[in-house]
C-alpha cells in the first residue's frame, strides 16, 4: 500500500532531533510520497538536502506563506522563482490568505497571492493554498486570476457549497486531521463529494489525527485520516490509498 502526504512540515524545527527516524517511520509504513510546502525562503536549503537526501519519497513547494508576507513580498516571490528555475519544484505553495492571525494587511496579502498565480501559471505548476477565516477573499480571486493547473485547497475545512466551489474552479480538497476531530463537521458531507476530487495530507507537525490530537503530528499519521476516509466512503484501506494517491498525481504531475 502507498500512501502520499500531498502536506506535511518536516523540515521544521520541531523535527530536528529525530528526523531521519519520523521520515524513515513513515516510508516504512507505506507513506512513500510527501510533499513539501514552502513558508518562505528561510527554509529552501534544508527542504532541498532532504530533497537530495530522500529523492524518491520527497517533492518540493516553493512560495511565500500567507502569515509571512510583508511589505517587502516580491523580493519573496523573486526568490521563489530562482528557487523554481534552479530545483525540481512540483508546486507554488503554500500561499494565500491568511485573516486568523494577519488581520490588517489583506491588500498586500491579495497582492502576494496574485503575483504567486502568475508564477504558478508561467512556470505551468499547479497551486497549493492556504485558507484560513479568508473563503470568500481567496475565492474571488481565484475568480479573478484562474489557476491553470488548478491545485489543493489545503486543510479543507468548510461546508459542502464551499467544497463545490472549490471544485468548480478544479481544485482538490486536502483532508486532514480535521475529518477525524468530532466538532470537525466535514466528515458530515465527505461522503457526498466525489472522491476524485480528495488528497490525503497531514500538515506535520500540525492538527495530529484523532487519537493523536494534541501531539506533534508526523506524516505517519495519514493512516488514521485513511482509515477515517474509509469509514466514510465505504472503501478498502487499500482503495483510499490508491484513489488518493492517484488524484494527487494528476494535481502534482509526478
Amino acid at each position: 500500500m502507498s500512501l502520499t502526504d500531498t502536506h506535511t512540515h518536516l523540515y521544521l524545527e520541531q523535527f530536528k532531533d529525530d528526523l531521519d527516524t519520523v521520515l524513515d517511520n513513515a516510508i516504512s509504513k507505506g507513506v512513500s510520497r510527501l510533499f513539501f510546502p514552502a513558508i518562505n525562503s528561510k527554509y529552501t536549503d534544508s527542504m532541498i538536502e532532504l530533497k537530495k537526501k530522500y529523492p524518491k519519497n520527497i517533492f518540493l513547494m516553493s512560495g511565500l506563506h500567507p502569515c509571512y508576507v510583508e511589505s517587502d513580498f516580491m523580493q519573496e516571490i523573486e526568490k521563489a522563482e530562482m528557487i523554481i528555475n534552479s530545483n525540481e519544484i512540483v508546486a507554488v505553495g503554500e500561499i494565500g490568505i491568511d485573516l486568523y492571525w494577519q488581520k490588517t494587511n489583506l491588500d498586500i496579502q491579495i497582492k502576494a497571492f496574485e503575483a504567486q498565480i502568475d508564477l504558478a501559471n508561467n512556470f505551468h505548476l499547479p497551486i497549493v493554498i492556504h485558507c484560513r477565516e479568508s473563503f470568500d477573499e481567496i475565492y474571488n480571486v481565484l475568480i479573478n486570476n484562474k489557476a491553470l493547473k488548478g491545485g489543493i485547497f489545503h486543510c479543507f475545512s468548510g461546508n459542502r457549497e464551499e467544497a463545490n466551489k472549490i471544485i468548480d474552479l478544479g481544485m482538490k480538497l486536502g483532508i486532514g486531521g480535521v475529518v477525524t476531530f468530532k466538532n470537525g463537521k466535514i466528515d458530515k458531507f465527505l461522503h457526498e463529494i466525489d472522491i476524485s476530487n480528495i488528497v490525503l495530507e497531514t500538515d506535520s507537525p500540525y492538527l495530529s489525527p484523532e487519537p493523536l490530537r494534541g501531539k506533534r503530528n508526523e506524516s505517519a499519521n495519514i493512516i488514521h485520516i485513511a482509515e477515517k476516509l474509509s469509514d466514510i466512503y465505504n472503501l478498502s484501506l487499500q482503495e483510499i490509498a490508491n484513489i488518493t494517491t492517484q488524484n494527487s498525481k494528476e494535481i502534482f504531475g509526478v
